[in-house]
């Protein structure tokens, strides 16, 4: 492939631009907090599109795409269900969760709010919590590297062994050099790219096959239980398509935006923004699935690679409908959704490790410009380790993002949603809800007879453990109590 090629220049370009943000970010990153959490002084637009990109990685465009396209319909619960648990979580948890982290010692990260909030002296909250993060964000950022590796192997022909370095060397790259800040304005871009590339492709796609009535009636002709929500459903089968909504609660890359906004203010706008990014995108993403069904029907000779892979369908479509330019700029929406969310993983994975072991128990007087470069280590680590974990061919991006979604759901999420709203949570509490929300998490995955989404138990189960355990075991402190109310108090005042 020649340096001519207009969707190699294309990515170039991008690719260049979000590195080049990541240079400017680099000069405003002074100390940990800036890196961590971008100095809590994200605005309203900043704040609404970098939790939405951050949250819709390539799975967007890859993962949910294929699932229509194989299935029709009945695969679209997921999108109702991630749409209710994402405006619950803006609506419950955003605001409070932005006072009690700054009442809470400013705490940058979860594991450092879990110890300021419950007054963990012992530092299991801080350790045990960090592990989570590790295991499920490391098995999280995989999902990110072959998403990033299917689009090169695909786009460009390259090996897949090739493909996961050339996939995952940007996101690293800006990651690395700029922190949080330039994560959060390279989301903002990529969420306009993604936004466009999901409006514009069902729109020629439907154009490209003659309209509504014949595309739906071409759909009707392959398999008319395309249209069938309830096909090959049964109420488990919802129940566990719609249970991905409440993997919002825990997830740590989607609520560091919360803690970083500029005021609670700036959530109630947000959240208007965020929503209306969501909803958008998500119906294009369906109806992208959903039109290629006819598109590929009335052409079998260019469905080869989807019937192959049905998770490259976006893909395919964009290369088939657009000249090599636009192509170049649709493409990128795949890496941008992919580096906008591997990024925020990353980050929070160094943040795990900078701030929650390695100052917390090896260099607690560590300057600020030693763990600033710390972090950056350990974003090449955790990188390095998401890659070789992403070598195997076979992966699916679905697959591994459902795993990593369900374990933060269930550990971290029950914990978050009863710490801002509940007086009378303990630390033994939380303890019990991220132990229990995870093993049930690994061991429904692996045991269970029945076929129910992982994160329902796990979210139940962890609810029930921090109610019990909390009612039963000592109350929480004064000192507790009184630090509730003045973040209850603030919240009031200032939402």
């Amino acid at each position: 492939m020649g340096v001519s090629n207009p969707t190699l220049i294309t990515f170039v370009i991008y690719i260049a631009a979000m590195v080049l943000i990541g240079l400017v970010a680099y000069r405003a990153t002074q100390n940990l907090s800036d890196y961590i959490l971008g100095g809590r002084r994200l605005g309203s637009l900043v704040t609404a599109l970098s939790a939405g990109a951050s949250d819709m990685s390539g799975w967007l465009l890859m993962g949910l795409p294929g699932a229509i396209y194989l299935s029709g319909l009945s695969a679209s619960w997921i999108a109702i269900g991630l749409v209710a648990g994402a405006y619950l979580n803006w609506l419950f948890v955003a605001g409070r969760l932005r006072v009690h982290t700054e009442q809470c010692g400013d705490a940058l990260t979860l594991p450092d709010y879990f110890t300021s909030r419950f007054e963990d002296r012992s530092g299991s909250l801080r350790i045990i919590s960090a592990v989570v993060i590790l295991v499920f964000f490391t098995i999280y950022c995989a999902s990110g590297i072959v998403a990033g590796a299917r689009l090169f192997e695909s786009t460009f022909g390259m090996p897949y062994e090739t493909a996961l370095w050339a996939g995952a060397a940007a996101t690293i790259a800006y990651t690395f050099v700029g922190g949080f800040l330039a994560v959060s304005w390279t989301d903002t871009v990529q969420a306009t790219l993604v936004i466009f590339a999901l409006i514009l492709t069902p729109i020629v796609a439907l154009l490209a096959t003659g309209g509504i009535d014949t595309t739906f009636l071409a759909i009707e002709a392959k398999d008319p239980a395309h249209f069938d929500m309830l096909r090959g459903t049964s109420v488990v089968g919802i129940v566990s398509l719609l249970g991905w909504g409440l993997g919002y609660f825990g997830q740590p890359h989607i609520l560091a935006r919360f803690m970083a906004a500029d005021s609670v203010k700036s959530i109630a706008k947000a959240r208007r923004i965020s929503m209306a990014w969501m909803i958008l995108c998500l119906g294009g993403t369906v109806a992208v699935g959903f039109f290629a069904i006819a598109f590929f029907a009335g052409r079998p000779e260019l469905a080869g690679a989807v019937e192959a892979n049905h998770e490259r369908v976006f893909i395919e479509l964009v290369k088939v409908l657009f000249n090599p330019w636009v192509v170049g700029v649709l493409l990128s929406a795949i890496l941008a959704a992919v580096m906008s969310t591997l990024s925020c993983q990353l980050l929070v994975c160094s943040s795990a490790l900078t701030e929650d072991l390695y100052k917390a128990f090896l260099r607690n007087g560590a300057s600020q410009r030693e763990l600033v470069w710390v972090g950056r280590a350990m974003v090449l680590a955790v990188a390095l380790v998401a890659i070789a974990l992403a070598a195997d061919p076979e992966n699916r991006v679905l697959g591994l993002v459902a795993y990593a979604w369900a374990g933060f759901g269930a550990a971290f999420g029950p914990v978050v949603l009863l710490s801002v709203v509940w007086r009378g949570m303990t630390r033994d509490g939380a303890l019990a809800g991220i132990v229990v929300g995870a093993l049930t998490v690994v061991l429904w995955k692996h045991y269970s007879p029945i076929e129910l989404y992982e994160i329902i138990p796990g979210f139940l189960f962890a609810a029930l453990a921090i109610w019990l355990v909390s009612l039963w075991g000592r109350a929480p402190s004064a000192s507790m109590q009184a630090r509730f109310e003045a973040s209850r108090q603030m919240y009031q005042q200032d939402k």
